[in-house]
């Protein structure tokens, strides 16, 4: 059997079973004392990918949203270009400190029927999907999972579509959800149009992420990947726009904005990134 091996150091997330468990149990903790999860409805959803400490509390959070039991889990990542079209996993499995996630490849072989684009290979290390996936095994251990990376082009609407239509042909019940985080601001990233300082970052928070958020919420798919890639607001559109367009083709019509933050909320710095957590009810 061939695995997908883990590529990213402890730090990005914990090396260990113990630690990777005794983390998440944290992370509900914090979770359940400021708000409650009533009616897991996901369907789908948009979380970020920053190492744990971060940002993986939000992303668990997401997925608490998410409906239970569920056939697959989706994942799809980005860190592409514009031409990059749609990548994916094609291993017989994933490698996560809390055992092998098994992935589901008759559901991606449907997708690749129908997403009207090739799948390529994906051969590089990337954290987009990576980090996602001990919190999948975690919630969803009796779960298969498909790993995707999607460009912020019209491919990712066409995969979201592609998702649903292959779930359908196959009588699965599946989730899907998009990996990104928001405005990488600061010299760190070459991109500081507003200064420096408070004013920077109320810009970042009441513009720049807001905008793309408020996409995301209409599910505005076409206006996701144009403010994304006009404004530098999403460092991996594709993966958000798939989750939002497979919602859509669900018939989800208003997303909810589950958290939103910056690491400079956790580590004050002039270079930072934000943060956002959106859940698709179906």
């Amino acid at each position: 059997m061939k695995i997908r091996e883990r590529t990213l150091p402890p730090g990005w997330y914990p090396g260990t079973e113990d630690q990777t468990r005794e983390t998440i149990q944290r992370y509900l903790r914090e979770i359940r004392e400021q708000s409650a999860v009533e009616r897991p409805e996901g369907i789908a959803g948009v979380a970020p990918h920053a190492g744990w400490e971060f940002s993986g509390r939000i992303a668990l959070e997401v997925l608490l949203h998410f409906r239970k039991p569920v056939d697959t889990v989706v994942v799809v990542g980005g860190h592409l270009s514009q031409s990059a079209g749609i990548i994916a996993a094609f291993e017989e499995g994933y490698e996560t400190p809390l055992g092998t996630l098994m992935a589901d490849l008759e559901l991606l072989d449907e997708i690749r029927e129908r997403c009207g684009a090739p799948l390529q290979e994906d051969r590089q290390p990337d954290n987009t999907v990576e980090v996602q996936l001990p919190f999948f095994k975690d919630l969803f251990p009796d779960s298969r999972a498909v790993a995707l990376r999607a460009a912020p082009s019209y491919d990712a609407i066409r995969l979201g579509r592609a998702i649903k239509e292959a779930g359908e042909h196959l009588k699965r019940t599946v989730t899907v959800l998009g990996s990104t985080d928001l405005t990488h601001y600061g010299s760190n990233y070459g991109f500081a149009p507003e200064g420096r300082g408070e004013q920077a970052v109320e810009w970042v928070k009441e513009v720049n992420d807001r905008g793309f958020i408020e996409c995301l919420l209409s599910l505005d798919a076409e206006g996701a990947l144009r403010h994304a890639v006009e404004n530098q607001s999403a460092c991996s559109a594709g993966g958000a726009v798939a989750a939002l367009a497979f919602a859509r083709e669900s018939g989800v019509r208003q997303g909810e904005l589950v958290r939103y933050l910056t690491s400079y909320d956790i580590y004050p710095n002039e270079s930072f990134v934000g943060y956002a957590g959106v859940i698709y009810k179906g």
